[in-house]
């Protein structure tokens, strides 16, 4: 069974819900991603999402969330089988 990498990363407090979509939809671009696992929990400013490790890292999901223009407190990943 393959490997797979499970983020939890803090953003800067969001205002509208529409940014949601928008950092979705930046994440669920990037290679790697499980898709369907993408969630931003708006309440708790977090997004949460599982990846493939050799395809993608959390430094590049870091970065498609930032040029999006929001912020990224900390990031916490671990593997998962």
């Amino acid at each position: 069974m393959k490997m797979k990498n499970s983020a939890t990363i803090q953003l800067e407090t969001l205002t509208c819900p529409s940014c949601i979509q928008k950092i979705e939809g930046a994440v669920k671009n990037l290679d790697g991603i499980e898709k369907e696992s993408v969630k931003v929990l708006f309440n708790a400013s977090k997004l949460k999402v599982d990846f493939d490790g050799e395809k993608s890292s959390v430094d590049q999901i870091e970065n498609a969330i930032t040029k999006m223009g929001y912020g990224v407190e900390k990031s916490t990943v671990k593997i998962v089988s």
